[in-house]
């Protein structure tokens, strides 16, 4: 199998920390594809030309993130990941704010991308706003994740790695301590410490 990936993608990297959760580090080989590639690849894998997108043996291709962090996980049973019953819903509520973070982070940063005169200050506020209402959010129930570290955690720690690498002077732990210190401990984990973002070295604007 292949994986197709991006260094600093949070939702790349949450396949990676899956997988190693599982115990499926070495089921795919995982392969830089640059989305702004016209020879990428994912050209004719994923219409939607994203990253993760995993090309299994017999041809098939799964994506997103969470369908391919979801098929490994029933590859070993099921419910490791994903729970089972009304634990299920909270799970993948996390991994939905987990992931919407991981987005506006993004979509923040596209802003500085665009010639001077094309940014908007308008939707850079918007998206501080909501990156503050969610880390505000987290912060309210991290206490409570204990040592569990399901599709949720794994979905918030890998956006939270994505705003410390591309925004280092945002100082999010002082106003969210709790969030802060789950997130240290969370680092900490074998899965974490192994698949750390990287730069991005690709084409910053589509052809």
């Amino acid at each position: 199998m292949i994986l197709r990936f991006l260094p600093h993608s949070p939702y790349a990297r949450k396949v990676l920390v899956a997988a190693h959760e599982l115990g499926q580090s070495d089921a795919f080989e995982v392969v830089t594809a640059h989305v702004f590639d016209p020879d990428t690849p994912l050209q004719t894998e994923n219409p939607l030309k994203k990253v993760p997108t995993l090309v299994l043996d017999d041809g098939q291709v799964l994506y997103d993130s969470t369908v391919i962090c979801e098929w490994l996980d029933a590859r070993e049973g099921g419910s490791m990941l994903f729970p089972a019953g009304e634990a299920r819903w909270d799970a993948l509520r996390l991994n939905a704010l987990g992931d919407g973070l991981g987005q506006v982070a993004t979509w923040k940063i596209r802003e500085r991308y665009k010639p001077e005169n094309e940014r908007s200050d308008t939707y850079i506020a918007y998206y501080e706003r909501t990156l503050h209402r969610s880390l505000e959010a987290l912060d309210g129930e991290a206490g409570g994740y204990g040592d569990t570290f399901q599709i949720g955690q794994i979905s918030v720690a890998c956006a939270l790695s994505y705003i410390d690498l591309r925004y280092p002077d945002m100082d999010w732990r002082a106003d969210h301590p709790a969030l802060g210190a789950w997130y240290d401990r969370a680092c900490e984990r074998p899965s974490m410490a192994t698949t750390p973002l990287g730069p991005y070295d690709g084409p910053v604007q589509p052809w």
